[in-house]
């Protein structure tokens, strides 16, 4: 449902492992928050776009990422709201959806947000307050399933996962800093440049 692309994403985790597309833990998959400082990021190829190239400027977007299994097959990026192929090679994604070659003001760049799926099916929970206005009504219509409460209780964490800065991404791709993508509940966070070489690590 648009506009709720990151419980989206949560579900379409668990169905990919429900049918046999990904490990059955969802071991192989990741969910990715694109967003910035400022909240404000294009992408292309987007169904919400009413322009020829799909560009669109969301205040953040979530997509999965599924890694590789034996041998030389692309990494795929599970995009919903993507006009490209879906899944699309994550190569591919990041040259015509991204276009980090695209020469972008500052405020623009996109970081990406990496969480292992395992954990984050056990601790995302959003209760929607943030589609709500000033007094209460709803800026875009709910999904229909109840809203997603974590296994600890919890009841809103959105906003945490959002929410990214310059000062946390990675300084460099290594096994020590790749560590925190398995163990820890907002994982971890990438720039453009370093997104396919962080795949190409973990791989």
């Amino acid at each position: 449902m648009l506009n709720f692309s990151e419980e989206n994403v949560y579900y379409l985790c668990k169905k990919l492992c429900m049918i046999g597309a990904a490990e059955t833990n969802g071991s192989d998959l990741f969910v990715v928050f694109i967003s910035n400082e400022k909240k404000q990021i294009p992408l292309w190829h987007q169904k919400a776009s009413a322009r020829a190239d799909g560009i669109i400027l969301w205040d953040y977007h979530v997509i999965c990422i599924q890694r590789s299994g034996e041998g030389n097959a692309p990494h795929k990026v599970w995009d919903l709201d993507s006009s490209l192929t879906f899944p699309t090679p994550l190569d591919q994604y990041v040259s015509e959806a991204i276009r980090p070659s695209f020469q972008l003001f500052p405020e623009y760049k996109r970081l990406f947000r990496v969480v292992h799926a395992p954990i984050f099916l056990r601790f995302f929970a959003s209760d929607r307050r943030h589609m709500r206005d000033a007094v209460g009504n709803w800026i875009s219509q709910p999904p229909t399933w109840e809203p997603i409460v974590a296994e600890d209780g919890t009841v809103h964490n959105l906003d945490e996962y959002i929410r990214v800065s310059t000062t946390d991404v990675l300084t460099d791709i290594e096994d020590d800093s790749i560590q925190s993508l398995f163990s820890q509940k907002f994982g971890l966070v990438a720039s453009e440049s370093q997104l396919e070489d962080l795949f190409s690590f973990i791989s």
